[in-house]
C-alpha cells in the first residue's frame, strides 16, 4: 500500500471570504477508506511528458519552484451554454493517494534515456503531493467556460505531473453530468429517467463512470448493478426480448400455480392469465390466439405469466418482440388482470421500438379500456417506459407529440455523448514562484488568464437567480452585495457593465493542504445531486433552452482586465514592417 505522509494543518480557506472559518481537516489514515475507485487512477497514468519534464525542471534546479495550474475548459458541450463539474472527489483521492510504487519505478527506468541521473529516480521515488493545495468550485455547480474549476498550487514538478490524470477525471465525468442535466431538462421533473448504458460504453470504467455522474446530472437510476453497489445508486431492470424468446408455448411450461398472496390458495396461473386473454381479445380487436400467426404469441404469454409467477409485485413487461399492438399489450393486459386476482398489481409495461409517441398514447388508452371493462382503476395509470436509442432531441419531438410515457431509459447517446465526445478540458501554468505566466495565440480563445484567481457569482433579480461570474486576481478583495461592481470582457474593450448583486457566493474553497483532505467540504453523491438541481433552478431559461441559449456572462474585475492585458502587451512580439 502506498504511504503518504501526512502534515499539520492551520485552517480550512475559502477564496475571498470576509471571515476565513478555521475547521480542523480530516485526515484519511488509511487509504482503503479514501482511494480512487478504479485501481488503474495512479500516477502511471499519466503521458510520458509530464515525467520527462518533472527531469528537466530537476535538472534546471527548478524542483523547488511554486507554480499555480488552473484547470478549464474554453467552450460549453452539446451546443450549450452551461456545464455540470464532476470528478472532483475521485481527483482529491488520487491526488491523496499519489505516490510512485517500486515497480512504477523499475517501469520509469526503463523507459527514461540512458544518462538520465540516479538521483532524479529517487527524487521521483520520494514525490509526494504534501506540499500541493488544491482549491476547486463545489461538484455538482454550474460552471462555464475560461473559470479554473481547480486551482492546484505547489512545487512546479509535482503539480505539473497531476496534470493528466486530473484532466481525465474531469473531462469525462463534467460532459457525461451534463449531458444527464440536458436529458433531465427535456424530460420535465416529473418524469423518471433510467439509465441503461453499460452495454454500449466505452469499456467498464466508461460504464461505470457514467452511471454515477448521469445520477449526479438528474437520472433516477440504472441498470449497472456495480455502480449501484459502489454508490448507492437505485437499480432498476426487468428482462430482455431474449427471455421472451426463450419461450414457444404454453403446454410445454413446468410451473403454472400460483397462490393467491392473502389467502394462500393455489390456481392455474397460466389457464387464469388464457382465460383472460380471451374476454379481452375484442377488446383490442385481435384474435386470441395463435393462427398462421396472426394473433397474440403463445410464447410471448408464457413468458409473461412466467416472469409474472416470479416477480408478482414488480411485474414490468417488454411488450415489443413480436407486435406491440397486436400481441404485448394484449398478453400484458390479461397477465395483469391474473395477478390481480390474487392481489399483486402489475407495474407496466416497456416499448424498445417502434413509433414510442404513438405507442404510448395506444397503450394508455388500451390500459383505460380494460380498466373500466375489468374494474381495475389502477391499470389505467400503469406505467409506460420507453427506451430504443433514445436522446436529447428524441424526448423534446416525443413531446411534441404528446406522448404518455411515464419513464425513459437511456443508453448509448447518453454514456458515449455521441453529439459531442470530448468536454476538451485543459490544465495551464498561470504562475511561479510569484511572476504571472500567460499563453500567447493568435487565437484569442486560447489566451490564459494569469496568476491565482478566484470565482464569485454574483446573484440577484428575482429570487437568487445568477446574474453573472465574476474573476478576480486573489488578492483583490471580495465583491460585497448591495454595492455597484463594474465587470468586464477579459478580452473585449467595449463590453462591459455595472452589476448590483443581492448576494456573492465565493465558489473556489480549498479542498486539499499539506497531506490532508479537509472531509467536511466533501458531501456526499446525494448531495453532489441536490447541488445541480439547485444551481438549474437558479438559472435562467434563457440559458438552459435547447436552441440558440443565451450565452451566461463570465467577466473579470477591472484590476484583472488591466494585469491581464498589460501582460499580454508586454510578452507579445512587435513586429516590423520594411
Amino acid at each position: 500500500m502506498n504511504r503518504l505522509l501526512d502534515g499539520p494543518v492551520d485552517g480550512m480557506e475559502k477564496d475571498g471570504a470576509v471571515n476565513h472559518t478555521v475547521e480542523v481537516a480530516t485526515s484519511f489514515h488509511d487509504k482503503n477508506t479514501f482511494r480512487p475507485t478504479n485501481s488503474l487512477v495512479q500516477p502511471l497514468l499519466t503521458d510520458l511528458y509530464q515525467i520527462t519534464m518533472a527531469y528537466a525542471y530537476w535538472k534546471a534546479g527548478k524542483k523547488d519552484s511554486f507554480a499555480v495550474f488552473d484547470l478549464f475548459f474554453r467552450k460549453n458541450p452539446f451546443d450549450g451554454e452551461y456545464t455540470i463539474f464532476a470528478g472532483l472527489e475521485e481527483v482529491l483521492r488520487y491526488i491523496y493517494c499519489f505516490r510512485f510504487s517500486e515497480d512504477d519505478m523499475g517501469y520509469i527506468r526503463s523507459i527514461m534515456p540512458a544518462g538520465t541521473e540516479e538521483e532524479f529516480f529517487q527524487y521521483l521515488a520520494d514525490m509526494t503531493t504534501r506540499d500541493i493545495s488544491v482549491y476547486a468550485v463545489p461538484e455538482g455547480s454550474i460552471v462555464f467556460p475560461r473559470e479554473p474549476l481547480i486551482r492546484v498550487e505547489g512545487p512546479l514538478p509535482v503539480a505539473q505531473m497531476l496534470e493528466t490524470t486530473l484532466l481525465t477525471l474531469v473531462n469525462f465525468p463534467s460532459l457525461v453530468a451534463t449531458n444527464a442535466a440536458r436529458i433531465r431538462h427535456a424530460a420535465g421533473p416529473s418524469k423518471e429517467l433510467f439509465e441503461f448504458g453499460l452495454r454500449r460504453a466505452q469499456g467498464p470504467d466508461g460504464g461505470l463512470s457514467a452511471s454515477k455522474y448521469v445520477y449526479i446530472g438528474g437520472f433516477d437510476g440504472t441498470s449497472n448493478t456495480l455502480a449501484g453497489k459502489l454508490f448507492g445508486i437505485p437499480v432498476r431492470g426487468t428482462h430482455a426480448h431474449s427471455f421472451v424468446a426463450a419461450f414457444t408455448d404454453l403446454t410445454s411450461l413446468k410451473n403454472k400455480m400460483m397462490k393467491h398472496r392473502k389467502t394462500g390458495v393455489e390456481v392455474d396461473f397460466v389457464a387464469l392469465s388464457q382465460k383472460y386473454r380471451a374476454e379481452m381479445a375484442p377488446l383490442f380487436q385481435v384474435i386470441d390466439n395463435e393462427i398462421d400467426g396472426s394473433g397474440a404469441n403463445n410464447g410471448e404469454l408464457a413468458a409473461f405469466t412466467q416472469y409474472a409467477m416470479a416477480f408478482p409485485n414488480g411485474f414490468l413487461a417488454l411488450v415489443d418482440t413480436f407486435d406491440t399492438l397486436r400481441s404485448g399489450l394484449l398478453n400484458f393486459c390479461a397477465v395483469a388482470k391474473a395477478l390481480a386476482d390474487l392481489d399483486y398489481k402489475a407495474v407496466g409495461i416497456r416499448i424498445d421500438s417502434g413509433d414510442l409517441a404513438y405507442l404510448s398514447k395506444q397503450a394508455r388508452q388500451f390500459f383505460k379500456t380494460v380498466a373500466n371493462r375489468f374494474g381495475l382503476p389502477w391499470l389505467a395509470n400503469a406505467k409506460i417506459v420507453a427506451s430504443n436509442d433514445l436522446k436529447e432531441e428524441t424526448i423534446y419531438a416525443l413531446n411534441e407529440q404528446n406522448h404518455q410515457i411515464d419513464s425513459f431509459g437511456v443508453g448509448t447517446h447518453l454514456v458515449t455523448c455521441q453529439k459531442q465526445p470530448a468536454l476538451g478540458c485543459v490544465y495551464k501554468l498561470v504562475e511561479v514562484d510569484g511572476h504571472p505566466r500567460i499563453k500567447l495565440s493568435q487565437d484569442v480563445a486560447k489566451l490564459t488568464m494569469p496568476g491565482r484567481k478566484t470565482i464569485y457569482r454574483l446573484s440577484g433579480g428575482s429570487g437568487n437567480e445568477a446574474l453573472i461570474d465574476l474573476i478576480q486576481r486573489v488578492s483583490e478583495p471580495p465583491p460585497e452585495p448591495g454595492k455597484r461592481i463594474l465587470c468586464r470582457h477579459p478580452f473585449e474593450e467595449s463590453k462591459r457593465a455595472y452589476v448590483l448583486p443581492t448576494t456573492v457566493e465565493a465558489l473556489h474553497v480549498l479542498y486539499y493542504q499539506n497531506g490532508h483532505v479537509f472531509h467536511d467540504r466533501l458531501p456526499s453523491m446525494e448531495d453532489v445531486r441536490a447541488n445541480v438541481q439547485r444551481n438549474l433552478v437558479n438559472l435562467r431559461n434563457d440559458h438552459m433552452r435547447r436552441l440558440n441559449p443565451t450565452p451566461y456572462k463570465v467577466a473579470v474585475s477591472p484590476d484583472l482586465y488591466d494585469y491581464v492585458h498589460d501582460l499580454w502587451l508586454a510578452n507579445a512580439p512587435i513586429g516590423e514592417l520594411s
